[in-house]
């Protein structure tokens, strides 16, 4: 693994990273480059709805959002769902609101669908839509079922400008992990707990203290769980096998257990909410 050469691990006031180095990796690589057919199939099906239900993970509420799916709309009733709500920080809900409502996103939902929070005010609302809508002209309206959902794979952008929004997008587990490298992902995601003084990660895995080595974090997460593997080294009086820390394992763990929540909820759109510049700088 290719690794910043930093190793701060002291008190929670330490002087965490500012910039995510990532170079030599081509954004475009992480996404499947049939999303742009996708999109355009999906436009060509508009004109079978009466309104539009665009689902997203709340935790990335503006940056996972694709740019290219407003133009597609036309002038549908359109409803934003932010799911997992459940997981998202959402102290600055309101400035969520006022960034969106600028995009012209006025019909927001904030729900949690494993314990159906907020899911029933839904269908109200997409009826509400229906029915105030100057472009609501069937000549058929349906009655038994009173609607039909027209489900879709979901759709990101062909191409992703920023670094950052592709790794934000990829904690949230919308890219393949193996296209961006678990490793990769788990020092991105240390750097955002970090930056955001997030650090629950120390008590969950029984840490010393705050780290921003993501190398002596997943050393110490696999030292915990059990997972090494032996390696041969070669050396001049022969071949040895040393127990190593599973790195890869120790990321997954550390992923996965971020997505389960039990790192704390979090807000990954916070720098975009608080107007900072993105975080990272390749070279």
């Amino acid at each position: 693994m290719t690794l910043v050469p930093r190793a701060l691990c002291s008190t929670a006031q330490a002087a965490w990273r500012e910039n995510f180095l990532l170079s030599g990796r081509d954004v475009a690589r992480w996404f499947p480059g049939h999303m742009a057919k996708g999109l355009k199939k999906m436009k060509s099906s508009l004109k079978l709805v009466d309104c539009i239900i665009e689902v997203h993970d709340a935790r990335i509420p503006l940056s996972g959002r694709n740019p290219l799916f407003q133009e597609t709309l036309g002038l549908k009733p359109h409803l934003l769902v932010l799911n997992k709500m459940d997981l998202a920080d959402l102290t600055e809900q309101q400035k969520i609101m006022q960034r969106l409502e600028g995009e012209g996103l006025k019909n927001v939902i904030f729900t949690n669908c494993l314990k159906d929070e907020n899911v029933k005010q839904i269908i109200p609302m997409v009826t509400e839509l229906m029915g105030s809508s100057p472009r609501y002209h069937r000549g058929e309206v349906s009655e038994q079922p009173l609607m039909f959902l027209l489900d879709t794979p979901g759709v990101l952008a062909p191409r992703i400008e920023s670094v950052e929004t592709g790794l934000k997008l990829a904690l949230c587990g919308t890219v393949l992990d193996h296209l961006v490298g678990e490793e990769t992902m788990a020092d991105y995601l240390l750097f955002t707990l970090n930056r955001h003084q997030r650090f629950g990660y120390v008590q969950h895995y029984g840490l010393e203290s705050a780290c921003d080595s993501i190398e002596r974090v997943l050393k110490s997460v696999a030292v915990k769980l059990g997972k090494t593997q032996k390696v041969k080294v070669f050396t001049g009086t022969g071949d040895v096998n040393v127990i190593q820390p599973d790195y890869p394992a120790a990321a997954r763990d550390f992923l996965h257990t971020f997505r389960r929540g039990l790192l704390g909820p979090m807000m990954l759109d916070l720098d975009i909410l608080r107007g900072h510049p993105p975080a990272e700088t390749v070279p």
